[in-house]
Parts: structure tokens; C-alpha cells; sequence
């Protein structure tokens, strides 16, 4: 069993690289409270292995949301618009951690970021 985490995030809010990296923290970390002990154990014993990638807007981030959560642990964070982004409005997703094959099936045509 090969587990991966996806972090997608969004290119047209042109978020700072802190910002990108507070943001997948929270996304990575809102997903991992969604899976099952067995996998947290599994996932955090090899290394805990993730991608980042992107998309160009909003309707792209939440129609892969939408999908994901379906088939996979999966959290979509908005932002509390302490700083750079308008309150609420969504920022990046995670999905995952889960089978790598099955992630690849929904993300392999996103580009990396």
C-alpha cells in the first residue's frame, strides 16, 4: 500500500508563499483528522509522502472538492481574512492521505505547483 496526500491550491489569488505554505499546512492537517487510525499510522510510518499542485480559480478547487470528498477523506480550507484574502473565500484543498493509485485517477492531470 503506497498513501499519498494532495494539496491543491489556488494560482489566480496570487497568495504569497507563506501564505501558500499556512494554507496547505491547514488543508494537510484538516484531512489527516478525517482518516482512520490505521492509515494516520500507516501514512506517518512512510514518510508521510505529498504533492502539491494547482488550479487556476475557485469553480476548479471546488468541483474537484466536491468530487474528492466523495471518495476520499478530503478538506477544503477558507480563509479567515486576517491578512491577504477576503474572509471565507476558499484558498486550497487536501485530499488524502489515501492509496496513491486511487488519488492519481482524480489528480493526475493537475499540473505541480
Amino acid at each position: 500500500m503506497t498513501l499519498k496526500q494532495v494539496i491543491v491550491i489556488r494560482t489566480d489569488l496570487k497568495m504569497g508563499r507563506g501564505k501558500i505554505a499556512a494554507q496547505s499546512a491547514h488543508a494537510s492537517v484538516a484531512a489527516l483528522e478525517k482518516v482512520t487510525t490505521t492509515t494516520y499510522n500507516a501514512w506517518t510510518a512512510t514518510g508521510m509522502k505529498k504533492i502539491v499542485v494547482k488550479v487556476s480559480g475557485k469553480k476548479e478547487l471546488l468541483d474537484l472538492f466536491m468530487e474528492a470528498k466523495r471518495k476520499f477523506p478530503a478538506a477544503l480550507i477558507k480563509d479567515a481574512g486576517l491578512t491577504q484574502i477576503k474572509s471565507g473565500e476558499a484558498t486550497c484543498l487536501a485530499i488524502g492521505p489515501a492509496e496513491e493509485i486511487d488519488l492519481n485517477l482524480l489528480t493526475k492531470h493537475l499540473k505541480l505547483l
